[in-house]
């Protein structure tokens, strides 16, 4: 049976102070050296078990009484990317029955020589394996015009939440402005009832001056549409309701702007879907 870090600090500690009591009681040095040894491996123990605890509390966002577990475990694998400056996102969330597509884009500028890719990161509550996402990304900066396909690459392993990587047509230099667009479509994701959508952020600058998210539902609209908030170290916040921004046939759109959102922040858009 495992045994917990918590049981092991424990052990130390009561293992120790009995070797220090004895150790007095017989004038042995050497047992009572023993007993503040094992009292330090105790404190390191229990300073260890306290650090985890307090990551795994802070990794971990409950959305309308649901956990969120893919961006938990999105948050506790998570790198800040230091490699680009990102100066304006914009994702699409198109959804139909179960089915999910997201665009990413993003445009902004290279902060070191001889970058070739940028990673992405792709959460989902259900497990579908890449190779039936049918991703595909474009290399806005050598290719407006989007005529040269690149297959993204998985890195590390499957799961709920995937690490890929979109290789450049060409090495950025310095300073040289970028962009790069990446659409996943995930099927049957998404069931009636309560269904949300992760929207992140991972970079080392302050804010991002200008984020767009485009939330679009085929057929019935969803009854309500909420945002929350999670900036690195803070707290889970409500945000606001989205309201519906202009209607076409068959097709229901809610559109959040974000001017100068944190560099390193989650938001989560949560809805409900009597059917789908």
């Amino acid at each position: 049976m495992p045994i917990s870090i918590d049981t092991l600090a424990a052990l130390a500690t009561i293992l120790g102070t009995g070797l220090s009591v004895f150790g007095l009681v017989q004038s042995r040095a050497w047992l009572i050296l023993i007993s503040v040894m094992l009292l330090l491996v105790a404190l390191g123990i229990g300073w260890y078990a306290r650090q985890k605890r307090t990551t795994l509390r802070s990794a971990s966002t409950v959305v309308e009484g649901h956990s969120i577990d893919s961006l938990n475990i999105a948050n506790l694998r998570r790198r800040v990317n230091r490699t680009f400056v990102v100066q304006e996102s914009h994702h699409i969330v198109r959804i139909k029955g179960e089915d999910l597509e997201i665009t990413w884009k993003y445009r902004g500028f290279s902060r070191a020589n001889n970058v070739s890719s940028m990673e992405f990161s792709i959460d989902s509550d259900e497990s579908t394996p890449f190779a039936q996402l049918d991703c595909v990304a474009f290399d806005l900066g050598h290719d407006p015009e989007m005529r040269h396909r690149i297959s993204p690459v998985l890195l590390g392993t499957e799961g709920i939440s995937k690490k890929v990587s979109v290789t450049f047509l060409e090495p950025l230099y310095a300073q040289q402005p970028f962009g790069v667009l990446l659409r996943c479509r995930l099927p049957r994701c998404l069931k009636a009832g309560f269904g949300y959508y992760t929207s992140t952020l991972s970079f080392a600058q302050a804010r991002v001056p200008r984020s767009v998210i485009h939330m679009q539902f085929e057929g019935p609209p969803p009854n309500w549409v909420r945002v929350y908030e999670s900036e690195a170290g803070g707290p889970n916040k409500l945000v606001k309701t989205l309201a519906p921004n202009g209607r076409e046939l068959g097709l229901h759109e809610y559109v959040d702007v974000v001017e100068g959102r944190a560099g390193r922040s989650a938001r989560v858009y949560a809805f409900w879907r009597d059917s789908v």
